[in-house]
Order: C-alpha cells, then sequence, then structure tokens
C-alpha cells in the first residue's frame, strides 16, 4: 500500500507541475501577463499550498475556489492582473486587505521587501499564517481585523491592494497610502465591480483609470 500511494503522491505532483506550466505558457504566449516579476513570483510559489485540500487537484484551475468562511481564493488570472497593475517594486513596503488563505501575500512577498496582510475573519487568519509559514515565508505580517480600517502601525504604503469589492475605497486605506503610491481595488456590486487603479499624486488627490469588470466577494 505504501508504494502504491508514493505512486499516486508523485502523479498528483506531476500533474499539479504540468497544470502550472500549462497556465504560465498561456499568460506568456497570449501577452495577457507580460510583468516578468510578476510570473516569476507565479513559478516560484505553490498555488497548492493555498487550496482547500479538497480542492487540491484543482490548485491551477484558472477559477476561484472556496477556502472556508464564505470566501474564495481568486481566479490565477484575476490574481496576476491585479498584481501586474500594483507594479510592485523590490524596496516597497505593501498592504493587503483581504488575506484569505494567504497566496496573494505570498506572491507579494517575492516581490517586494515587506508586506503586511490584513484579514476579519479569525480562522481564515490563523490558516493563512499556515500556509505561509510552509511556503517559508514567515515574514509575512498578518493582521487580524477589519481591513476597512488597514493598518496605520506601518504606514505609510508604497502600494496597497484590496481583494474584496466594496462600493468605494475606505477613506483609511487612501490615507495610508504613500503620496506617489498605487492603490488596486475592485470598486461596486459584487458581480460586475471594476477594477480600479488608483495614484495618490498629493494627500487627498488621485488619478484614477478603470481596468475592466470582475466578481469578487463583498468587503465587510
Amino acid at each position: 500500500m505504501a508504494v502504491s500511494f508514493k505512486k499516486l503522491e508523485k502523479k498528483q505532483i506531476t500533474n499539479l507541475k504540468q497544470q502550472k506550466q500549462h497556465l504560465y505558457r498561456y499568460w506568456k504566449d497570449s501577452r495577457m501577463i507580460n510583468d516578468d516579476s510578476v510570473l516569476k513570483a507565479f513559478l516560484a510559489v505553490p498555488r497548492e499550498l493555498f487550496v482547500d485540500p479538497s480542492y487540491l487537484d484543482q490548485s491551477y484551475a484558472d477559477h476561484p475556489l472556496p477556502i472556508g468562511s464564505g470566501q474564495t481564493i481568486s481566479q490565477p488570472t484575476t490574481v496576476l492582473l491585479m498584481l501586474q497593475l500594483l507594479n510592485v517594486l523590490p524596496e516597497q513596503r505593501i498592504l493587503e486587505i483581504g488575506t484569505g488563505s494567504g497566496y496573494n501575500a505570498a506572491l507579494l512577498a517575492e516581490l517586494a521587501e515587506m508586506v503586511v496582510t490584513v484579514e476579519r475573519h479569525v480562522e481564515l487568519a490563523d490558516v493563512a499564517c499556515e500556509n505561509l509559514c510552509r511556503a517559508g515565508l514567515e515574514e509575512v505580517v498578518v493582521i487580524k481585523g477589519d481591513g476597512k480600517q488597514g493598518y496605520s502601525k506601518l504606514a505609510p504604503y508604497d502600494r496597497i491592494i484590496v481583494t474584496a469589492a466594496a462600493n468605494r475605497v475606505p477613506k483609511n486605506l487612501k490615507d495610508q497610502l504613500a503620496v506617489g503610491g498605487l492603490l488596486v481595488a475592485p470598486v461596486g456590486a459584487r458581480h460586475g465591480c471594476e477594477m480600479l487603479l488608483m495614484r495618490k499624486t498629493a494627500q487627498g488627490h488621485f488619478q484614477t483609470s478603470g481596468h475592466g469588470l470582475f466578481s469578487f466577494v463583498p468587503l465587510i
């Protein structure tokens, strides 16, 4: 029995690697994702560590997956499109709102010097910490709290990313963004919210552009 289990495990690992490469090639060939640093982060982080074990075989399926507490791990293409918009530089400090299972924070940790991520669901924050530790990314700061409040103790942030839909970007998050910084957030109704990119040009002043319609769980 032990031998057959090992064969099954090896086959499963091989399948996951093939699925991951297929998704990578799709993005690369279509030029949908053309930021090499984002693609490199995708290759570096094992997404299978951040999905519910029940969905392990779908780790690289290009659609959202349940992670508990009524939340989901977003579609890989959506995750990478948001990171591409965020344009993270290695020396930057990042704030993420909506940790979920920790996958996006793990990708950000490959891109930036410091990542702070806020999750209101205590059980998900605990799972994310475990997942990040298994991925060797213990340096990510996971905060249990209300994402709409951000995390002022470590502000200002060079980049802020929101992974849930809100009717408007909370003022606290705008205030915690450094001048010259970028904020990416889905804004609007849960189904059909618009992905916004906001650049802070001065205190209280932003340049905003829209980048397509998406579906997200609500920011509450």
